[in-house]
């Protein structure tokens, strides 16, 4: 054997590099969908036992699912795919992870470095077309940088404020071979959207004098608190300076929900109270949020008495859509252990006082004070009834629209991670694979995921994964037979013209049956309660429920009254038939 056959024996070809990068990683599962472009790298997979590949039935799908295993797990969750419409198809679910900031990697295969550029069989450009959508992206063009754009990858997905990156990767990359199989030197971020804010003596006295002024102070607690590992910090702050706590959609769980200072979710779907607290307060203390616009409604009326303290992780956010009297960018954990025992505690029982009465007059309105005896179920009816079925011991994954909003109002969360939604994106069909993602992160906890009949039907195909992989999930649709959301705000705006809103669906339990998997469903009031604990009580496999509720039942009724939306939500139903 002569040295240079050796040599090329001894160097390892770009999908080892692959495979080795990710065992190194850590990475302990990775979601995907073979195809030509890919294959090099899907025969190497089998030398690397360690790491459990699930075979998912849509790209789409495997996004989500390393979506959610990264929001359960806190690692970075991992996608494979092909060139092509195996690359374009991952577009919806990097959209998803990048608005949320949720960390994922997905590593695809791309035409031979030869053929870019000459509209070859599944070409396509996909740094270009996924640039919008990730933090950051890279094509490989040299097998000598392969390794180090992996560990690099990994870097930028899950350091600062967390988000997803694509690695493409030609076919002869994965052929070619390297010794450059590991970078040994530190990895510096390649990006970086503006600089750190450092908390130093004039940052700490401007952030007390804002505090101390202040007599009806709101914090708005966001996603961050959890992902920056604040919630017991939080806690702390909130109790010290007796300051009450509104949540966004993403922030529930980062503060406790049954604690005496939350007030709940804010913004368009939130109560009616947080709202009223928001628009009254003298200072808004936001942190790890963004100022979306689902929280703040229209900017030029939004808390016009208020100053705002705004403190995040990444630079871009301060102030991009709400003035602040102070920014402070770093991570929120480090600047929260800085600024709480710099000052003074504080009190303020009387503007307490005031929300409680807020409070009081919501409470009177919450449909479930004075629950239907008769007629079709309610969707808070069955959220109510899971939340008291579970004890709220469970991590719920939800889908996007009018059940979603039901699960936030009805389910307190008062722990981080509990609830897994797309709340930047707001993507249909996210439940049932995230929820699969998230089960395999966390095997021992309870998942239930929730969709409605909708956006349950975008991806129902992943049915078969959990059944090919045995993962035990819970899985509810909320059956009202429209495209919920779309058709309430056809009733509020457009006269109840439902265009393309009413919705002709499968038998679903027939569906779950095709599948193998058990099913039950419910649209009786007095069956709920008993078809809830059944499902709980599967364990062997995923179960389906399904729930036939109210057709024509809105999202209700957290907005402040004598709104003109709540004049338009108490306008008599056209009809209370239940989905067909």
């Amino acid at each position: 054997m002569n040295q240079k056959t050796n040599s090329l024996r001894l160097m390892k070809t770009g999908a080892e590099i692959l495979w080795d990068c990710l065992e190194r990683e850590g990475v302990e599962v990775v979601f995907g969908y073979p195809g030509g472009a890919i294959l090099p790298t899907y025969d190497e997979m089998t030398r690397h036992p360690t790491i459990r590949h699930v075979l998912t039935r849509h790209e789409q799908g495997a996004t989500h699912m390393a979506d959610g295993y990264a929001r359960a797990s806190g690692k970075v969750g991992v996608v494979l795919a092909t060139s092509g419409p195996g690359a374009t198809n991952l577009v919806t679910g990097l959209g998803t992870a990048m608005m949320d900031s949720s960390p994922i990697v997905c590593l695809t295969g791309q035409v031979p470095t030869t053929a870019l550029g000459s509209d070859a069989f599944q070409e396509t450009d996909t740094v270009g077309i996924s640039q919008p959508v990730v933090k950051h992206n890279y094509l490989v063009t040299d097998v000598d940088e392969l390794a180090f754009t992996l560990k690099e990858a990994f870097h930028v997905a899950r350091s600062g404020r967390p988000g997803p990156v694509l690695v493409d990767i030609p076919k002869d990359i994965q052929l070619a071979r390297s010794s450059e199989t590991w970078p040994e030197p530190p990895i510096s971020l390649p990006i970086q959207r503006g600089k750190a804010t450092p908390i130093d003596r004039d940052c700490v006295e401007r952030f007390g004098e804002l505090l101390t002024a202040a007599e009806r102070p709101v914090i708005l607690a966001g996603h961050g608190v959890a992902m920056s590992g604040s919630v017991d910090t939080l806690r702390a702050f909130a109790e010290r300076h007796d300051i009450p706590v509104a949540i966004t959609l993403l922030g529930k769980g980062g503060f406790p929900e049954t604690h005496p200072l939350c007030l709940g979710m804010m913004g368009m779907h939130g109560g009616a109270a947080v709202n009223q607290a928001i628009q009254h307060a003298d200072l808004l203390l936001a942190l790890g949020m963004r100022f979306d616009d689902r929280v703040t409604g229209k900017l030029a009326s939004y808390a016009p008495h208020a100053k705002k303290i705004h403190i995040d992780i990444d630079p871009a956010e301060i102030g991009k859509n709400v003035p602040v009297e102070l920014g402070i960018a770093c991570d929120l954990r480090e600047a929260l252990d800085t600024l709480v025992p710099a000052i003074p505690a504080t009190t303020h029982s009387p503007w307490r006082d005031q929300i409680r009465a807020w409070q009081g007059e919501a409470d009177e309105r919450d449909i479930l004070r004075q629950p239907p005896s008769e007629g079709p179920l309610l969707a808070a009816e069955v959220i109510d009834a899971l939340c008291r079925v579970t004890g709220g011991q469970c991590i719920n994954v939800t889908d996007v629209g009018q059940h979603q909003m039901w699960e936030a109002q009805y389910f307190p969360h008062d722990h981080p991670g509990t609830l897994v939604t797309s709340g930047g994106m707001g993507t249909m069909g996210f439940a049932l694979p995230a929820a699969l993602g998230v089960k395999m992160a966390r095997p021992d906890q309870e998942v239930w995921a929730i969709a409605g009949d909708g956006g349950f039907q975008m991806t129902m195909a992943e049915l078969a994964t959990a059944v090919q992989e045995g993962i035990a999930i819970k899985i509810v649709i909320v059956n009202n037979g429209y495209l919920g959301m779309v058709r309430q705000w056809q009733e509020f705006f457009y006269e109840q013209r439902y265009s393309a809103t009413p919705l002709l669906s499968p038998d679903f339990c027939r569906i779950a049956e095709a599948y193998g998997i058990p099913s039950v469903r419910v649209s009786q009031r007095d069956q709920l309660t008993a078809a809830i604990a059944s499902v709980q009580a599967h364990a062997e496999g995923p179960i389906l429920l399904e729930l036939v509720v109210e057709q024509h039942d809105v999202v209700f009724p957290m907005v402040p009254a004598g709104s003109d939306l709540d004049t338009m939500i108490r306008r008599p139903k056209a009809t209370t038939e239940a989905a067909p």
